[in-house]
């Protein structure tokens, strides 16, 4: 069983917690939401229905889901004009992306 975010940050060192959540906050800070980010580069939803070939409501329910498949977010990231880079950063091992 995987698991959660959450307990995984608990368990970082103080120094380490403290710097993840002043980034989070950074950046939580310039895009709330999937919405926001749609908006902040002049999109509709049906312009990205449109992209996406699904309708309009189908794009609501996408900006409003708290979980989804990756691939969802990288089409949705794709369809707003970006581009989704995930990096892996495990200790004594260098970043894989």
């Amino acid at each position: 069983m995987g698991r959660r975010l959450d307990d995984v940050i608990a368990a970082l060192p103080d120094d380490r917690r403290a710097r993840v959540e002043a980034r989070f906050e950074e950046l939580r800070g310039e895009v709330e939401s999937l919405g926001e980010l749609r908006r902040a580069v002049g999109k509709a939803q049906t312009d990205i229905a449109s992209t996406l070939k699904i309708k309009q409501p189908s794009v609501s329910k996408i900006e409003k889901q708290t979980d989804m498949y990756l691939s969802t977010l990288k089409s949705y990231i794709e369809a707003v004009g970006g581009q989704l880079d995930i990096v892996v950063r495990l200790p004594d091992r260098p970043p894989s992306t």
